[in-house]
């Protein structure tokens, strides 16, 4: 019988003490196994428990994406047993009572945080997603709910840290060890929470707007066709300052929300992103 690998030493302490004094009554919690932390949060806040947190889960088994897309944890088949690749990618959820003014480009916010804090070759890919090379390398999903006069934000992160297989994937897959080699999943998370915490706080003030130009520098999409699932088809230029994709068609420009449409590079430009 092959022996089990070590289990993962999680930097939980020291990500504690870096947030704390940011969120009161922050605490951090690592799971061996769930189904999605983005869900159990959402469980949580509908009971009433509206604390800040940090859920990171080893592995998942019903990780989500945007509009119910799955996301994969683990091995690259799902299966969860003594073959599964704990370390593979990175899935956590932050759990905070937030009030900002307007949440219209929050995922876009998290995704540059992300990117800044990782490697600057990285780009973005609106809404929600993170790219090298002209693959998915990360995921976002945001999701809240109203408990009283409070409104609780979950925001999910899923990131492939080894390769992993891209059959059936509309997008091939990268991972982190080939961008930063000798990166972890625990030296991933360390990297990335307390500034991501900051970039939700300062949201939360100042919205989307002063994130623009920086979020531009990284957009994988700017400047190409792009073909939205409506049926619109035109040259992406950037968003706007509620984050806003902007397609520029023959009718002029139009305004895409996340909410409405799922938007991909022309397939005749895809491999040259």
């Amino acid at each position: 019988m092959a022996e089990r690998a070590d289990p993962i030493q999680w930097p939980a302490e020291a990500v504690w003490e870096a947030v704390a004094t940011l969120l009161p009554g922050f605490t951090v919690e690592v799971l061996p196994q769930i189904d999605s932390t983005n869900s159990e949060l959402m469980r949580r806040a509908h009971a009433g428990h509206l604390e800040p947190v940090l859920l990171v889960a080893e592995r998942q088994l019903a990780g989500r994406g945007r509009l119910g897309r799955q996301w994969f944890s683990g091995d690259s088949s799902n299966v969860v047993g003594e073959q599964g690749s704990t370390g593979a990618s990175l899935t956590f959820s932050l759990g905070l009572p937030l009030a900002p003014i307007d949440w219209s480009g929050l995922s876009l916010a998290v995704g540059l945080s992300l990117v800044q804090n990782l490697h600057p070759g990285l780009q973005l890919k609106w809404p929600n997603d993170i790219w090298w090379q002209a693959r998915k390398l990360a995921g976002v999903l945001i999701e809240t709910v109203r408990v009283g006069e409070v409104r609780y934000a979950v925001i999910g992160v899923g990131i492939n840290i080894t390769a992993r297989d891209s059959a059936g994937l509309a997008v091939p897959a990268a991972a982190l060890n080939e961008v930063l080699p000798g990166v972890d999943a625990p030296a991933a998370l360390q990297r990335l929470v307390l500034p991501l915490v900051r970039t939700v706080l300062r949201f939360a003030i100042d919205g989307f707007g002063p994130l623009r130009q920086p979020f531009h520098s990284r957009d994988v999409l700017m400047a190409r066709e792009v073909i939205c699932s409506n049926g619109l088809v035109g040259v992406a230029q950037g968003v706007d300052a509620a984050g806003a994709l902007l397609v520029h068609t023959q009718m002029g420009v139009e305004k895409i929300s996340g909410a409405e449409v799922s938007v991909r590079l022309d397939s005749t430009h895809t491999q040259s992103v």
